[in-house]
């Protein structure tokens, strides 16, 4: 049974093997865990749209669904709420997995909707994930992600002190995240931010500047702290 279950998994991960201390009720209880996941994932069916082997955790729940693009082999943790309220909405590609509790939400406001949040394939985020979409928001392939990863793509104006901040309105520019990222947790990404591939970022950043590919940085707010070409 292990070497079966093995081979559907590596279907999403070519490189996974069970490890040798694994017991027999741990992988008897995933794959009950698993086999409810792919059952709820059906719920997916009501929308019209073709589920691609999608898994769902308890209590998933979708807004404006029209708007979601599934990709294969998606997988959503317990309570992952999903808003595709937005001019070009929700993509997932495939192969990506979202961690329990995270909120990805374009836009939450019905007069300014925003635009997009893009997922490229194979992409990881850890629970607690709070993804924001007004200005556009672009994960690429292959990335990994921690825990509690926070994205804003919009900022508030505030420059003209006769009226109040709420009443200025927003600047957006977006978000974009280049593949083969490894993020840690609690690392916090703000407007107009382009993070180049092959990156790394340090758990707890405050990232509110663009990064060239292959960078580690790390800090509040995040700073160089030197190429991955450097070092080896």
């Amino acid at each position: 049974m292990k070497s079966i279950i093995q081979k559907i998994i590596r279907l999403r991960n070519p490189n996974f093997q069970f490890d040798a201390n694994l017991n027999s009720f741990a992988l008897l209880q995933f794959i009950w865990i698993q086999g409810l996941s792919i059952f709820r994932g059906l719920k997916v069916l009501l929308f019209f749209k073709n589920p691609k082997g999608i898994m769902l955790g308890k209590g998933v729940t979708f807004f404006n669904s029209p708007k979601i693009k599934w990709g294969k082999f998606l997988r959503l943790g317990n309570y992952v709420y999903v808003s595709a309220l937005g001019r070009n909405g929700v993509a997932f590609g495939n192969n990506v997995s979202i961690g329990a509790y995270s909120r990805i939400i374009v836009s939450t406001s019905l007069n300014e909707i925003g635009d997009s949040i893009v997922f490229g394939n194979n992409v990881g985020i850890g629970e607690f994930a709070y993804l924001g979409g007004a200005g556009g928001l672009t994960i690429g392939d292959d990335c990994i992600v921690g825990q509690y990863l926070s994205c804003h793509p919009e900022n508030h104006n505030c420059n003209d002190l006769t009226q109040l901040i709420r009443h200025q309105g927003v600047s957006r520019k977006g978000i974009l995240i280049g593949a083969n990222c490894w993020i840690g947790s609690k690392v916090t990404i703000l407007d107009g931010v382009n993070i180049g591939s092959g990156c790394v970022i340090a758990a707890g950043s405050v990232v509110t500047k663009s990064f060239p590919e292959n960078s580690i940085i790390g800090g509040v707010p995040a700073k160089l702290l030197k190429s991955r070409k450097d070092a080896n």
